[in-house]
């Protein structure tokens, strides 16, 4: 099959990937808040607005803020991004790879008409697109250390100017979560379709050191039922509660590919998904009158692991050791178009 042929099959596969994937809480895609007040003595005149790299600077977009549409370009977007989907506190690398994965999302969807028709380009609404925040507002949570914070992010996506990942000589769907259980997972395992750079890798993350990466979540057996059968109605949830979940198929980190659900078999993440659980990486036991589910990680567990690359960069790896880690078969470089192909 020729290069362009191996892209046509990719970007239909894809098509469906993105229309799954939205479906589902986007949890890989998740917003970090502090609640931390600039003390009086630290203001900060107001910042220089950010200029960025030549290739950045040449793209415009069209950005969905709720009602209004405002145009900016990639560089500017992609800071925003990088504020609001990955901890400032973390190393440059990790930055990088974050502002790179966010630019190739971002020109995956330009290239493949977006979700807003002629209205915008993206939006910044993270349940259909990446999240965004402005600068004013990343400052206020970011205290006395919102100088340092803002050049680490805005040198993130400067020193990454245009880089993008690349399969078949094209921008790849690449999603991001916040912490797997210790093994990423395929795509095809999680959504409705599979795609070749997404696909299990390990992942470092020390999970003693991040917040919540444990979790346990507990339901009133009646809760249980409500939210299945509202999903799920041909499931039969009329007998004792330890019949309820059966027969779990696992992967090699413990995460839930398919279990049996009063009788209906369903993957892991769509019942993490009815339940509103963490991650689909999770154990459950039966309490009197309560279900309690014990979770690992955060996130779909596709493609990047924004702990699992935090700790690649404390260990040395650079963003793109990281980059090409979690996403399997790519390179990286600079864009041109299709027209260039």
């Amino acid at each position: 099959m020729s290069g362009k042929g191996r892209i046509r099959q990719t970007l239909a596969v894809s098509a469906v990937l993105v229309a799954a994937l939205f479906l589902l809480p986007l949890v890989s895609a998740v917003s970090f808040h502090w609640e931390r007040k600039t003390p009086p003595d630290a203001p900060r005149e107001e910042a220089e607005p950010f200029v960025s790299g030549v290739r950045d600077g040449a793209e415009t977009l069209r950005v969905l803020k709720g009602d209004t549409v405002e145009e900016m370009d990639l560089g500017t977007y992609l800071v925003g991004v990088v504020r609001a989907e990955m901890p400032a506190s973390f190393e440059p690398e990790a930055l990088k790879a974050q502002a790179v994965a966010a630019r190739t999302y971002t020109l995956y969807q330009l290239r493949s008409g977006g979700r807003h028709g002629d209205t915008a380009d993206i939006c910044t609404d993270p349940t259909c697109c990446q999240a965004y925040q402005e600068e004013a507002a990343a400052r206020q949570g970011w205290g006395d250390a919102a100088d340092e914070y803002e050049q680490k992010i805005e040198s993130a996506v400067r020193d990454t100017d245009g880089e993008v990942i690349l399969y078949d000589d094209a921008p790849i769907l690449a999603v991001f979560h916040s912490a797997s259980a210790g093994l990423t997972r395929p795509a095809g395992k999680v959504w409705s379709g599979d795609l070749p750079y997404l696909q299990a890798v390990a992942s470092p993350e020390e999970g003693d050191a991040i917040p919540n990466y444990y979790s346990r979540t507990e339901f009133s057996l009646e809760e249980v039922r409500s939210r299945v059968l509202s999903a799920l109605p041909e499931a039969d949830l009329s007998g004792d509660a330890a019949e309820w979940l059966q027969n779990d198929v696992r992967d090699a980190a413990g995460s839930i590919e398919t279990v049996e659900v009063g009788g209906v078999a369903v993957r892991g993440s769509r019942l993490r998904s009815i339940l509103g659980l963490r991650s689909a990486c999770f154990t459950w036991e039966v309490g009197e009158d309560t279900l309690i589910f014990f979770v690992t990680g955060y996130g779909h567990g596709v493609g990047m692991s924004q702990y699992g690359a935090q700790q690649m960069a404390r260990e040395g790896s650079s963003y793109r050791e990281i980059l090409t880690h979690y996403y399997t078969g790519v390179t990286l470089g600079p864009w041109e178009g299709d027209g260039a192909e």
